[in-house]
């Protein structure tokens, strides 16, 4: 459930909106400036005045797309101006980004005249005029997506329901409820993909569109006029129909409407955000039927974000003068033929579900499946080339596998699945610092996604003031205090047999189970919780040691070791040990690869490990760069199956042409993902100085080789980073 508050929070946190501009480019010294802006940047415009070609080589025009707006038909929201549309128009620029890696201007243009709009850039009664008279005027992509985006999923979704359904598209009878610019221009595609003119009829606010009405007329509806047989209104279409598409408003189509139409119809209900009939409701009237929306929350929902970021991505790859009708049927096309293949396990975990498989209740692609963009983009690009509309030529298989390898790795893919493991089964994970204003924060959002079942401890009559004074729903959520506790006493005792002999006596370990993390701990030996996550307001040892103490580390591993994940733009890096082992010897950094190798294999990574010094395999003989390479040799022997090499140089490393340049004998086959450093300060600053001036996102720090989930949260960790473990924890508590 989204609350108004979180939305607005999620806005104005941190720097405000969602988009910022970074450049690509170095910017560091006068001479950096002198190239990117005068006198050095005047030789490319100089070439470009020449040969306007070469823009696509001296700017950022090949990724580069303007998405514009005069605030006149914002999502569901009506007029509300062009200032007020802004975050939505930064919300449409996140997904061109995230989804296919294409950089968005927003503008918001203050022109409600459609030629003073034209004029500006080179709506909705008049985005038809809009949209034809840019194209005319400018010979790159334009493309209104609440019209082609919508058409086009929803093609795509038609032409599997009607397969389905054993129907032709030619011989089905299509009602289409609103006549507005998504409406006219699904109705157009569907046409273009098969379906007859003559079969398709438009109902606005004043009722069926036939031939002879005068009223709430234009061109646009004048095409669909039908010949008048007496129809009137939308029940009246609707009987013996076999498809209905709504893209009107919430509540304009009723149960016993959809009673009357053809045998297994197909029913999208796409206004938003509330469809025109519920799903449930539909279903129910017609369990025969294949029903679509665009809510999240239930099977085959027709989001824009199949279409357009994708669509874009091709026809950018090709520098397309034009998105033209071939580039939008093959993009329908491709994405109806997507949703036949066999589809991952890892989209299926993304949703919750234990699979998805072509049928009424998966027609089209989801969101989340990062095939879409090798399947559509490739679709669109050759389409292009095909009309002529490309200026660039492409082997398209070529083209592929490059957009398959720009998906791979990435901070979305890593953080998803972990979110979605833990989603998958949920567990009960204590927090000590259950008070915390923070920690209150995320276990809202913990509840809310149902990623876990918290446990916070403390006083029950200060957590639930906190979370009031917040407007924070704890509903769900267990409060505890361990002084409190019926199980103190049990607790108490069995940590004194754990630690009698460690200088604790009954009167201690009584004072021991006060203290919340040392509770919590016993909670999760006792199998009460399932996992831990704290440290926000302790040192890492004050966390660390009554791990140790209570759970112990696995029989199988030497000793405990801290790893982070180094989340960056498109990769991510494993390093170890940057929390634990202070001065480790050769076991010890065997054992702690093993482990780390062990951890990225369950993020479904293949682990490449390098051993880290200062040293490239011997050339500056020393007892620490000796101690690595017997590290090496250690693992290569226990568990032949590791890729693994060193000792090697950080940046020879992570570079792989450097690499087979200097050292071709190396094993390693590409750059290496697991990174183990030969001491503590090593890999400790490793880590803080990626995240600080590499722009990675630091994950953990992660315990592995406890007995027990433990996380251990940094003390400057945000809501964020608290999720993200308590994820983790969870995903680990499951044996993810």
């Amino acid at each position: 459930m989204i609350r108004r508050n979180d939305a607005l929070d999620y806005h104005r946190s941190g720097r405000p909106g969602k988009i910022e501009v970074v450049p690509t480019k170095p910017l560091v010294t006068q001479r950096d400036l002198s190239l990117a802006y005068s006198p050095g940047v005047a030789e490319p415009c100089l070439a470009i005045a020449a040969s306007p070609e070469l823009a696509w080589e001296y700017t950022a025009r090949g990724n580069l797309v303007a998405v514009v707006t005069n605030g006149t038909a914002v999502l569901g929201l009506g007029n509300i101006g062009p200032l007020a549309g802004k975050p939505v128009m930064e919300g449409k620029a996140c997904l061109f980004k995230k989804f296919a890696d294409i950089d968005v201007y927003d503008l918001e243009v203050d022109a409600r005249d459609s030629q003073r709009f034209i004029d500006v850039v080179a709506a909705p009664p008049e985005c038809f005029e809009i949209e034809a008279g840019l194209r005319a005027r400018m010979q790159i992509p334009v493309f209104h997506d609440d019209q082609h985006g919508t058409a086009i999923i929803s093609g795509a979704a038609l032409m599997n329901g009607a397969e389905l359904a054993g129907k032709k598209l030619a011989d089905l009878k299509v009602v289409v409820s609103g006549a507005g610019a998504s409406a006219i221009a699904c109705a157009n595609f569907y046409v273009q993909l098969g379906v007859r003119l003559e079969n398709v009829t438009l109902v606005d606010s004043l009722g069926v569109i036939y031939e002879g009405r005068g009223e709430g007329m234009n061109v646009y509806k004048a095409r669909f006029a039908r010949k008048d047989d007496g129809a009137r209104t939308r029940a009246d279409a609707i009987r013996g129909a076999d498809v209905f598409l709504g893209l009107s408003k919430a509540g304009l189509c009723t149960p016993e409407m959809l009673k009357t139409m053809a045998k297994k119809p197909l029913i999208f209900a796409l206004a938003n955000p509330d469809p025109e009939i519920s799903y449930p409701d539909a279903k129910a009237a017609r369990p025969d039927a294949i029903v679509a929306t665009g809510r999240s929350d239930f099977p085959n929902q027709v989001n824009n974000v199949l279409g357009f970021p994708y669509i874009f991505r091709g026809a950018l790859d090709v520098r397309a003068k034009d998105i033209d009708e071939s580039m939008k049927v093959a993009a329908a096309r491709a994405l109806a033929e997507l949703a036949h293949e066999p589809v991952p396990d890892s989209v299926a975990e993304a949703y919750g579900v234990p699979g998805f498989r072509f049928g009424p209740d998966y027609i089209i692609p989801k969101p989340f499946d990062t095939r879409v963009l090798w399947w559509c983009a490739p679709a669109v690009a050759d389409a292009a080339m095909k009309s002529g509309s490309a200026r660039l030529t492409l082997d398209i298989g070529e083209y592929r596998e490059r957009l398959k390898r720009k998906t791979g790795g990435t901070q979305y893919t890593i953080m998803s699945r972990i979110v979605q493991n833990a989603k998958n089964a949920p567990k009960r994970i204590v927090f000590p610092d259950g008070d915390n204003i923070k920690v209150l924060r995320a276990c809202q959002i913990v509840l809310d996604e149902g990623i876990a079942r918290p446990i916070l401890l403390g006083s029950e009559k200060k957590i639930r003031q906190r979370a009031a004074e917040l407007d924070i729903d704890l509903e769900g959520a267990e409060l505890l205090n361990p002084a409190d506790s019926l199980k103190h006493s049990a607790y108490a005792h069995e940590y004194l047999e754990l630690r009698c002999r460690k200088g604790v006596t009954a009167a201690s370990a009584a004072r021991y189970m006060n203290r919340r993390t040392h509770y919590g701990m016993m909670m999760v030996r006792r199998g009460d919780a399932d996992g831990l996550v704290a440290g926000l307001t302790a040192p890492y040892p004050d966390t660390i040691r009554p791990a140790l103490q209570i759970l112990g580390i696995r029989p199988d591993v030497r000793r405990a070791t801290g790893m982070y994940m180094m989340l960056l733009k498109n990769d991510v890096k494993f390093f170890a040990d940057a929390t634990m082992n202070i001065d480790p010897d050769a076991e010890t950094l065997a054992d702690t690869a093993i482990q780390v190798a062990d951890a990225a294999r369950a993020f479904e990574v293949t682990p490449r490990i390098a051993m880290i010094s200062f040293s490239n395999f011997g050339s500056a003989p020393h007892p620490e760069s000796i101690k690595v390479a017997r590290a090496v040799e250690i693992v290569r022997k226990v568990r032949p199956d590791l890729e693994i090499d060193g000792e090697v140089q950080a940046d020879i490393a992570v570079e792989a042409d450097k690499m087979h340049e200097l050292f071709p004998f190396s094993r390693l086959t590409d750059e290496a993902n697991v990174l183990v450093f030969p001491s503590l300060a090593a890999g400790n600053a490793a880590y803080k100085v990626l995240a600080a001036l590499g722009g990675a996102t630091a994950i953990g720090p992660i315990l592995l080789g406890v007995n027990k989930p433990v996380t251990v949260l940094p003390r400057d960790a945000n809501v964020d980073t608290i999720v993200s473990m308590t994820a983790y924890t969870v995903a680990r508590g499951s044996g993810q």
